[in-house]
């Protein structure tokens, strides 16, 4: 294994560097894919109760909902500029994270009797 890496070195050194950057990288977006995999997997991460701590990004993947219609339903410009929570958004607006929890809720279902979905 050392001889194959001192020879494909010593033949093209800046080649070397470009494959073992690329090589880490790859390795760096492979291992996160797994973790936002196996986490998403786990069916307690799935319809959870709205929380302040949630990102309308967080909200709309654990409810299956488009993240569109989240930022919609929050009237949120499509690129919202980094994930805020819903705490970070309500103290903003001056209103409840209820209220942001509700607006979402009502996104939620509507997109689901849309869909002919009949889970509550």
């Amino acid at each position: 294994m050392f001889a194959f890496l001192r020879r494909i070195w010593q033949a093209a050194p800046v080649a070397t560097v470009i494959l073992g950057g690329a090589l880490a990288v790859s390795l760096f977006f492979a291992v996160r894919l797994v973790a936002f995999w196996i986490y998403w997997a786990d069916p307690a991460h799935r319809d959870q109760a709205i929380e302040p701590w949630m990102t309308p990004g967080y909200v709309a993947h654990s409810w299956g909902l488009p993240r569109e219609l989240a930022f919609e339903a929050l009237d949120l410009p499509p690129a919202p500029g980094g994930p805020r929570s819903l705490q970070e958004l309500a103290e903003e607006r001056g209103v409840t994270v209820e209220l942001l929890a509700q607006d979402l809720q009502a996104a939620i279902d509507a997109f689901r009797a849309a869909q002919g979905d009949a889970r509550p």
